[in-house]
């Protein structure tokens, strides 16, 4: 059962602030791109990460059933987001004599440990209530 709430969002496209009302009663999905690991991970990483999270962890305290997907890319983004050139990890394969998928395995493992490891200061509690 959901509870009551006042829970408002941000709209980009409006630039506004609206009431939040899930599309299905009681369910919410969340898409979230998550990290291009070309690099190893970085306080950009972490922003999205944590507010992602707080969200879901604060819908699942009201009581939605949460779906929390988040992706990582491996390839496809461009140097200096250009629409034409060199694929990042691609460049980064190259000069590390490597394929693309075992560098972006390593940093993609990386990432995740930097995410999830209470050493490294992480502020992401373990519950909202």
């Amino acid at each position: 059962m959901v509870k009551e709430n006042n829970l408002s969002l941000y709209n980009t496209l409006t630039r506004s602030c609206r009431p939040f009302h899930p599309i299905q009663e009681g369910h919410v999905g969340m898409y979230v791109c998550g990290p291009t690991v070309y690099g190893d991970a970085h306080l950009g990483h972490a922003r999205p990460a944590i507010t992602f999270d707080i969200l879901f962890r604060y819908l699942r305290h009201l009581g939605y059933k949460v779906r929390y997907v988040r992706n990582i890319t491996d390839v496809g983004h461009l140097e200096h987001d250009a629409d034409e050139g060199e694929d990042k990890i691609a460049k980064k394969a190259r000069s590390r004599w490597r394929w693309c998928s075992i560098i972006s395995s390593a940093i993609t493992g990386t990432w995740r440990l930097s995410m999830s490891s209470p050493r490294r200061s992480n502020p992401m509690p373990r519950d909202i209530s």
